[in-house]
């Protein structure tokens, strides 16, 4: 019997991951395309809050009925999500990232021409569906299309823009707003998203797998229980602070819907041959624990981008212009710690400690947060932002590439999908949570302010001497406007201590998941084979 021929080392060689497809050229072609349409997507997430006001003047909307403008589009977007995997197998990806931009692009412009209340709503769940697709389809090309030593740049490179463009957007959209209409916050995306859709069209294809492969069935029990936990769950955590939570019967009986509608939807997915969302993926503990952190992270990230404007225009007295220019530093700080991981990834560097070291600036930019008063000025408030957007910029990609590169390519878009839900669900529970911890911080911080300041602590409480001298003087002369002025006072106060309480709290998450990165899986497939 012939012995087994040895492989050739020219054989051993072009197996290897280094031995890809794509130019360089072309490599960052595909790049810009795919990531034109997300950035875009997620800029509109962000830019179009700060022209609420002047949308609610337009329709003669209260402020409840204003806020569906931004509810509706985080419930279409939270819905077709995880959906995105499913979609593509089935009809191919590069024809849904195509149809995706141009449905959205026509949902914006449909936006901008609209003249009711309920026109806007309507079109704004359109774009919300239509810009489901973008990040996770943007993200299982990226990770396809550049080689294991290139992907931690390539997801650096693609979290500059996730990560930027919601800090951005209050600041163009606020100047858009004020040069010309909030209209043209939706206009601009038609002549970019024709861009993105045309560039997608013309460089992306399918990979020859994902052409093999089609979904066999609907799975309708699972698109309908995806609807209805994912639905109901994005309107109750987004609304749910307005009604006073579980005081309102809606509240209520639509938490047992979605909770009920949730074990249905584990149950059938994991027993189920051709499931619209792939629940096995979260078994791999290499994917599972990145996810979990990504939530946090999160949670961190988008409750904070809701707490500091709330912090600089209500307590600080400042402009949705200013307030958006102070906190826009954030993103350089990300831009920075991003292309620095990436180029050492590239390098072969292990990124694991760098994640560790991210949590770590993360939790000392909440804690010096923690500090502020109401005397603060601004180098005080922008240099803590800064050094949160270096932590942020060394764990999300970090974290990106730790989820996805562990994964077949067959799994890739599935991973993606799941990913991005992940990234979802931590925004929405840190704006929901941290906003209501937000208002029961101060009612308590306020009682006992109300409990314990006199007319002889009362010019301590961090107001310069004459104008605290002034107040107790009024308040002993029984005036009228001296209690209320001191009144006004004393919300301000505790509003700002319960800010301190909660940057506290953030900074003490971020420091215990510090060690978590011991736990990450090293992608070894881009190191020499000796150290295999």
């Amino acid at each position: 019997m012939s012995a087994t021929p040895k492989p050739q080392p020219q054989a051993i060689e072009q197996q290897t991951p280094e031995a890809h497809e794509f130019s360089s050229a072309r490599k960052w072609t595909i790049a810009v395309s795919v990531m034109l349409g997300t950035v875009l997507e997620v800029l509109d997430s962000s830019i179009v809050n700060v022209s609420l006001p002047h949308m609610q003047g337009s329709f003669s909307a209260s402020v409840d009925e204003i806020a569906w403008v931004v509810t509706s589009y985080l419930v279409a977007a939270g819905i077709m999500i995880p959906m995105t995997s499913w979609i593509a197998e089935r009809f191919g990806r590069k024809r849904y990232f195509v149809i995706s931009i141009t449905t959205f692009v026509i949902a914006s412009a449909l936006c901008g021409v609209a003249q009711s209340l309920n026109q806007i709503v309507l079109f704004r769940l359109a774009q919300g569906a239509a810009g489901a697709a973008m990040m996770p389809l943007s993200q299982a090309i990226l990770m396809e299309t550049f080689p294991p030593r290139e992907q931690a740049l390539a997801m650096a490179v693609w979290g500059i823009g996730m990560m930027v463009a919601p800090i951005m957007g209050p600041t163009v959209g606020g100047y858009i707003t004020d040069a010309w209409s909030w209209r043209w916050n939706f206009y601009i995306n038609v002549p970019i998203g024709t861009a993105a859709a045309f560039m997608v069209w013309r460089f992306v294809d399918d990979p020859a797998y994902m052409k093999e492969r089609r979904a066999r069935r609907i799975d309708f029990l699972g698109i309908l229980c995806l609807f209805i936990t994912l639905g109901l769950g994005e309107i109750v955590l987004d609304r749910g602070e307005r009604a006073d939570w579980f005081q309102s019967p809606w509240v209520v009986y639509s938490t047992t819907a979605c909770i009920v509608s949730l074990i249905v939807l584990i149950y059938h997915e994991l027993h189920t041959s051709d499931p619209v969302v792939d629940l096995s993926i979260l078994e791999d503990r290499r994917f599972t624990l990145p996810v979990t952190l990504v939530i946090f992270l999160t949670f961190t990230l988008y409750g904070t981008g809701i707490l500091n404007p709330i912090f600089l225009q209500e307590l600080l007295g400042y402009t949705a212009s200013k307030a958006g220019l102070v906190m826009a530093p954030r993103g350089i700080g990300t831009m920075f710690a991003m292309l620095i991981l990436g180029a050492l990834a590239r390098r072969g560097v292990d990124i694991r400690p760098l994640v560790g070291i991210g949590f770590v600036l993360v939790g000392f930019a909440m804690w010096s947060m923690a500090g502020l008063n109401l005397q603060s000025d601004i180098f005080r408030i922008v240099w803590p932002t800064v050094v949160q957007g270096v932590g942020t910029g060394l764990v999300f990609p970090g974290l990106s590439a730790a989820a996805l590169s562990s994964m077949e390519k067959f799994k890739m878009q599935r991973a993606a999908s799941l990913y991005a839900v992940t990234r979802n669900l931590g925004a929405a529970i840190g704006t929901s949570y941290l906003t209501t911890l937000l208002i029961h911080r101060q009612q308590v911080r306020q009682s006992y302010l109300v409990e314990h300041v006199s007319i002889f602590t009362l010019p301590n409480l961090r107001l310069p001497g004459a104008r605290g001298m002034d107040l107790m003087h009024q308040f002993t002369m029984g005036q009228t406007r001296g209690m209320a002025m001191i009144y006004g006072m004393l919300q301000r106060e505790a509003m700002m201590l319960s800010f301190n309480d909660i940057y506290r709290l953030l900074a003490g998450l971020m420091i215990a998941l510090v060690p978590t990165f011991f736990f990450l899986q090293r992608d070894r497939r881009n190191l020499p084979v000796a150290e295999h």
